[in-house]
């Protein structure tokens, strides 16, 4: 924040030994500009209206095509009226093509409980074009009452989890537009996947339902992942989501187009799909891919090999240092993961508690990282994907490196302060100052649980000894 014994604002409290965001009750509101009075990287304005340009393209050329072939026409048979008719055709089909580009979803109140205020979106159309696409299966989660072993356990509470999910409702929790494609069952638990989902401000009209295949769920104990007592049982093989294929799927016009690793090991058909979307192309969205290695959903050796080649065909890629030691065998760090991964032009390596370091081309010395927080642990699931959407909302808004990592620093915390999937994620004001403060501010912190609540308006004085 500032020096000593300056106010702080939003219920931060400056102590000697830390910084300690509590809740002071109330709701924020998403808010704040955007960052200003820094370099701000190239990323976000290299890639962000590229999907956009192919769809501009792809309209004026069906507007050529078409006075083309409205010219050929008239010219045989009624030369005297070609060119009103060609006029009247094109300007028709050109106020198709723009209300196709400029097309938004259209968002009705709702709520979430924990979530407070969000949105539910309908879609007005194939053409919109939104900040983010999110493409891979979410399941219905079997949350235990208490701890103990998944045979103990008397109980559960539904809810819902799903790594490209997560990101979607949390980005779209933030104010971002984000559509989330997959295939569901047409049963209960599908209705309720598309319904929760849809109710945090998803555009879920892409998503499609498959009456020979189920909706996935799974259990899991109160442990968490990193523990030899977590449980977890997968109720997934054979699923609507596993029936995915180019054929079937289309991801429809965004800025970005998040996918990971987890929908690879589905089946052959998902895994074609996705190495579809990350080929080399003209005027493809921005990929982002989280490698999200797991080894119990492989049913042979190759995936390390797979992850490895998706990743290469990626613009961001995250990968934690630990699972890039298990899928690839590296060990030295995140300098060598950057040597395996040399093509995509962000590679962000995730060091747990320690932090994270992004690796930004063309220039190879452009590496900056930034510590984790600190906070009050109450569960680690979720909060991988949870820095993605955190990353991926600041890249957005086209913020520096420092202010990219600490976003998905900050919304990390909120998933790990929090119970389930799905945590509030912090408001834009909030995150913004807290994403601002001084590295020795920012070492001191201590996010405890509530503390997405705190009311980024209220100022509260408080000095250093």
């Amino acid at each position: 924040m500032r020096g000593e014994g300056e106010a702080v604002a939003f219920g931060v409290g400056l102590h000697e030994a830390e910084v300690v965001v509590e809740p002071l009750g109330g709701e924020g509101e998403y808010g704040g500009g955007e960052a200003v009075g820094e370099e701000v990287a190239p990323l976000g304005r290299q890639f962000a209206d590229r999907a956009a340009r192919g769809v501009r393209r792809k309209a004026l050329e069906a507007v050529v095509d078409a006075f083309l072939g409205q010219t050929g026409e008239r010219f045989s048979g009624h030369g005297a009226s070609l060119i009103s008719s060609v006029a009247l055709s094109a300007t028709f089909i050109a106020y198709v093509a723009y209300c196709c580009l400029t097309s938004r979803p259209t968002r009705a109140q709702g709520r979430v409980p924990g979530w407070g205020a969000t949105t539910i979106v309908t879609s007005t159309g194939a053409c919109d074009f939104v900040d983010v696409v999110a493409l891979g299966e979410s399941m219905v989660a079997f949350l235990p009452t208490r701890p103990g072993r998944l045979a103990e356990v008397p109980s559960f509470d539904r809810s819902i989890g799903g790594a490209e999910s997560n990101v979607a409702c949390a980005l779209a929790a933030a104010g971002h537009s984000v559509r989330w494609v997959s295939r569901v069952g047409a049963d209960g638990f599908g209705d309720h996947l598309v319904e929760t989902i849809g109710s945090y401000g998803v555009d879920v009209s892409s998503v499609r339902r498959d009456p020979s295949r189920p909706t996935g769920v799974y259990f899991r104990t109160a442990g968490d992942r990193g523990t030899d007592a977590h449980e977890v049982a997968y109720y997934r093989a054979g699923s609507a989501a596993s029936a995915m294929s180019v054929a079937n799927v289309d991801p429809g016009p965004g800025r970005v187009l998040h996918l990971s690793g987890i929908t690879a090991a589905l089946s052959d058909q998902c895994l074609a799909l996705l190495r579809a979307l990350t080929a080399p192309r003209p005027d493809r969205p921005l990929i982002s891919f989280d490698v999200n290695h797991r080894p119990g959903l492989w049913r042979g050796t190759e995936g390390p090999r797979v992850l490895l080649e998706l990743a290469r065909g990626a613009d961001i890629v995250f990968v934690g240092e630990d699972e890039a030691e298990s899928a690839w065998g590296v060990t030295g760090g995140p300098e060598e993961i950057r040597e395996l991964l040399p093509e995509p032009e962000v590679l962000v390596v995730k060091q747990g508690a320690r932090g994270a370091v992004e690796y930004r081309s063309p220039t190879p010395t452009h590496v900056t990282f930034e510590p984790a927080l600190r906070v009050t642990l109450v569960a680690t699931t979720g909060a991988g994907d949870a820095f993605a959407a955190g990353y991926l909302s600041a890249t957005l808004r086209n913020l520096p490196a420092r202010e990219r990592l600490r976003h998905g620093h900050l919304w990390a915390a909120a998933a790990l302060t929090a119970p389930g999937d799905l945590a509030v994620p912090p408001t834009r004001d909030t995150a913004d100052r807290l994403a601002a403060v001084a590295d020795d501010v920012w070492g001191r912190l201590r996010l405890g649980p509530g503390w997405t609540q705190a009311d980024p308006r209220a100022e509260e004085e408080v000095r250093t000894p």
